[in-house]
């Protein structure tokens, strides 16, 4: 049976592509979320909602400042050039003191030589830890 769990090496590289998509400053860049997102991406928010490519760059234009942080990472490869990635999210009010937790998951591909992301999942949890 071949391996699918990626070596920590490996695994770190997606953590990080996947720790700076939650950087305000890479929300807030359109051409950032453009050039790590497929043209055929889509996600299902945890707000219930269904996203295409453009109006995740459209909300993010618009997303309050907060900071996202992230634990229980894991990767395991899908196919070749095709790997899922998952983890806990905490969603940290900025101005405020409120926290909202989510369990996400995105499937990053590789296109024409670069990763992108496919697609993405939040599901909200009802606790932070």
């Amino acid at each position: 049976m071949e391996e699918t769990l990626l070596q920590e090496e490996q695994e770190q590289f997606f953590r990080r592509l996947e720790e700076r998509l939650l950087q305000p400053f890479v929300r807030k860049s359109a051409k950032e979320i453009a050039d790590m997102l497929a043209d055929d991406f889509i996600e299902f928010g945890s707000s219930g909602g269904i996203f295409n490519k453009q109006q995740i760059i459209d909300a993010l234009q618009q997303e309050s400042a907060l900071q996202i942080s992230l634990t229980d990472f894991s990767a395991r490869i899908l196919a070749a050039g095709v790997v899922l990635v998952n983890y806990r999210a905490i969603r940290h009010g900025v101005a405020e003191n409120w926290k909202v937790p989510s369990l996400r998951s995105s499937i990053w591909k590789l296109i024409e030589g670069r990763w992108q992301i496919v697609f993405h999942q939040g599901t909200p949890t009802l606790n932070a830890e």
